[in-house]
């Protein structure tokens, strides 16, 4: 049998868990659950105890959870002295007709005929004793109840507790999080998006840096690989989603961390996630499951151009959790199993114990901020008084720079080397040349780093596995964070990073001058002219293996870069480098929805860079799809309708009457005849541009019947087509419920959580 170290639970997760047994394998629902100050119970019921194997017992139930803190203890008479003279009190006034005792401590048989006989003394029907091996038991065999307290999984052997394949899948994805499932706590949050992804097979996790994102999607994941042994996958792009998607199995579990970005929003993420929405739509209708997680602000950001149209999901509430808020009592039991489990002291936990119900009660703490507490690496110059302490959780942000600051030059080196290559670096290392000159440059090298890296491992760093590949990484995303804001204050530092770092990689992460974007390195002009060096000589994306492609995305990237991060100044020099880019982009390619060159061309109108004669002939290619009706996303961005003049629009209008809309239903037939059912798309989906056409004309010819009537007769056409040519859906799907039933316990406490902390 598995033994699980029960013992780190703390009182009041053990309670906890005590409860979910009660419910979830012997049935009952316990009304009241106490603490310790109740005169002799942890719980009340009433009723019938339905018990399987055994007969139904009546009346009234005490239920008393007995914990300790120590490992292999085994419960002794002594231990239960004070709980017999509460027994006999409880008895006298009729209110223990049975008695439940669950506990930790192992149970001898012994004991146990030893323990009946003193409750039958003492005037107690009946009796029954749950001790450690029965409770590991239940463990082991329910996988409901290892989903529902699924921080079991860190108090035990994965590899035992998980069959082969599932173990197999959970040691790679979970690997790096073997520590820290002993630590979790399960918030309402969580409870959200279990239902969330039961109802819609998709959930959206979204919060601040810390707020415990990744947390609740690997326990997401966790319980997928273990109650139904699906194939579970943490992937990083769109691409990568489809690419594993078996269209032949439904057994699939997707989880994509940073959906929109990493630190912060990349417009290419968003466009890529665009045109596979019809698919990743396909995938649930499947039965397959995605877990998306994103920051706030870059969602934020985001929303603004997901294309809600091809995946309605994203408008839905019920997928969407917010991560802003969590209770007093989670907060508090996150940073108890923090202290708890962590690195420190004893007589460090002793000291702060007074201020941590104040500490769990700011509002800027977070689940990050909780195990930078319980790590010595962020504490070593911290005094422990209150003042400091609340300092602590206030100034997190400029705390943990200051902590960076103060490494030696070895980890600083090697820090580096995880912020060049974009938070992440192959172990072992094999450094480029230009790697080996930036760490040389701040005073390291190879080996410093590697020694750096093992001592700041589980602080500051992290070893773990991504597509099998050994990697060190940063142990959070706002460590990532605060580096950078090193990296911006020192203009060394920045020229090493530009010089260092690759340039998809750099366009990610800076801007050329102030254009009012959070989270960004700022160059400045003095390194402008290498960084259109380096723009100019950037022509192949690494994130495709077709040579069309990799040039594409390159073209891309950079003009993503110069419409979005990039300053008048800069630009300005930058098309004294590239006067061709300017002939190119005033004729962008159709599917002007996800055209980086139209950005561009809006951008450098609104800062007086682009020529009359530019606009002119801009003006006209537009024009052009906009009357013949193949692209009409003029009328739909205000943005685009900024370079046109007034009358430049009025004449366009003018010609839409007179040639586009008396064929309106030549249009409705040349779309119908493109459709294939060999595609992914469905008929709903294909005719999906030809309706956002046709409301995109009604739109801009409100005011005229006519115009209304003949728009709405091919939008009913078109809806009898696509019912024409919509396959019956059988409505199979796999039967896999990741929700919890609810709750109706009442739980009263008063009694610290932090009780027994310092024991």
């Amino acid at each position: 049998m598995i033994k699980y170290d029960l013992h780190l639970l703390g009182w009041h997760a053990f309670q906890q868990l005590c409860l979910t047994i009660t419910r979830e394998i012997l049935g009952q629902t316990v009304e009241i659950f106490l603490d310790s100050n109740d005169a002799g119970k942890d719980g009340a019921f009433t009723g019938v105890w339905k018990e399987l194997g055994s007969e139904d017992l009546n009346g009234k139930f005490v239920i008393q959870c007995k914990y300790t803190n120590k490992a292999n203890k085994n419960l002794n008479q002594s231990d239960l002295s004070l709980e017999y003279e509460k027994i006999s009190e409880l008895v006298a006034e009729g209110r223990c007709d049975s008695y439940i005792l669950l506990t930790n401590a192992g149970i001898s048989g012994r004991f146990h005929e030893a323990y009946n006989k003193k409750l039958k003394s003492l005037g107690v029907e009946s009796a029954r004793l749950f001790g450690s091996d029965w409770i590991c038991a239940q463990i082991q065999e329910n996988k409901r109840l290892r989903m529902l307290v699924p921080r079991v999984y860190g108090l035990g052997d994965l590899s035992q507790i998980l069959n082969e394949q599932a173990y197999s899948q959970a040691r790679q994805l979970l690997h790096s999080m073997r520590d820290d499932l002993s630590k979790i706590v399960i918030t309402s949050a969580y409870h959200k998006a279990a239902k969330a992804l039961s109802e819609h097979g998709f959930v959206l996790i979204i919060g601040d840096p810390a707020a415990g994102k990744t947390t609740i999607a690997s326990l997401l994941a966790m319980a997928a690989v273990d109650q139904w042994n699906l194939s579970t996958l943490k992937l990083d792009t769109p691409e990568s989603v489809i690419a594993h998607w078996n269209s032949d199995s439904p057994d699939q579990f997707f989880w994509v961390d940073d959906a929109f970005g990493t630190m912060q929003y990349e417009s290419d993420l968003v466009s890529h996630w665009n045109h596979k929405l019809p698919q990743v739509k396909s995938m649930l209708n499947q039965g397959i499951k995605v877990v998306m997680t994103s920051r706030n602000y870059i969602y934020e950001r985001a929303r603004k151009d997901l294309k809600e149209g091809a995946f309605p999901l994203f408008k839905e509430s019920q997928v969407v959790i917010d991560l802003h808020k969590l209770t007093q009592s989670e907060k508090e039991q996150i940073l108890y199993n923090h202290l708890k489990l962590g690195k420190q002291s004893l007589d460090f936990i002793k000291e702060v114990k007074p201020y941590l119900h104040k500490i769990a009660g700011n509002e800027r703490f977070t689940p990050e901020m909780a195990r930078r507490l319980a790590d010595p690496a962020f504490t070593k110059n911290l005094l422990t008084w209150e003042d400091t302490l609340m300092d602590f959780v206030d100034r997190q942000e400029s705390l943990l720079v200051e902590v960076l600051e103060g490494l030696d030059k070895d980890s600083k080196a090697a820090l580096a080397l995880i912020y060049m290559n974009n938070g992440q670096v192959s172990s072992p290392l094999s450094l480029k040349k230009n790697e080996y000159d930036s760490i040389r440059k701040l005073g390291s090298d190879e080996g410093g780093c590697i020694e750096a890296l093992e001592s700041m491992r589980d602080s500051l760093v992290q070893y773990a596995f991504l597509d099998d590949n050994a990697i060190w990484r940063f142990k959070h995303p706002t460590i990532g964070d605060a580096y950078s804001k090193i990296v911006s204050k020192s203009p060394e530092q920045l020229e090493i990073y530009l010089q260092g770092t690759d340039m998809e990689k750099v366009m990610d992460q800076v801007t050329c001058g102030d254009v009012g974007l959070e989270k960004t390195i700022i160059i400045p002009r003095s390194m402008f002219l290498a960084m259109i060096k380096r723009i100019l000589e950037f022509k192949k994306s690494e994130n495709y293996k077709v040579g069309y492609l990799s040039t594409w995305g390159a073209r891309r990237k950079t003009l993503g870069f110069l419409s979005r991060r990039s300053s008048k100044e800069f630009l300005e020099l930058y098309f004294l480098s590239n006067k061709e880019l300017l002939e190119q982009i005033i004729k962008p390619p159709l599917a002007f929805y996800y055209s980086e060159e139209i950005e561009l061309v809006i951008k450098l109108h609104e800062l007086e860079l682009l020529s009359e004669e530019m606009r002119k002939n801009f003006v006209d290619y537009i024009s052009s799809f906009t009357i013949s009706g193949d692209d009409l996303y003029l009328l739909k961005d205000e943005d685009l309708q900024s370079v046109f003049t007034k009358n430049e629009m009025e004449e366009i209008r003018t010609k839409m009457r007179e040639e586009l809309i008396p064929q309106l239903s030549k249009v409705r037939h040349l779309h119908e005849k493109d459709f294939s059912r060999t595609t992914l798309d469905t008929a709903e989906e294909h005719m999906e541009d030809f309706l956002e056409r046709m409301t995109a004309i009604s739109k801009e010819f409100a005011e005229d019947p006519a115009i209304e009537l003949l728009v709405s007769q091919q939008i009913e056409k078109a809806k009898e087509w696509i019912e024409e040519n919509t396959e019956e859906d059988d409505g199979i799907r796999p039967d896999r419920i990741l929700d919890t039933k609810s709750d109706s316990t009442t739980i009263v406490s008063t009694r610290s959580i932090f009780d027994d902390i310092d024991k």
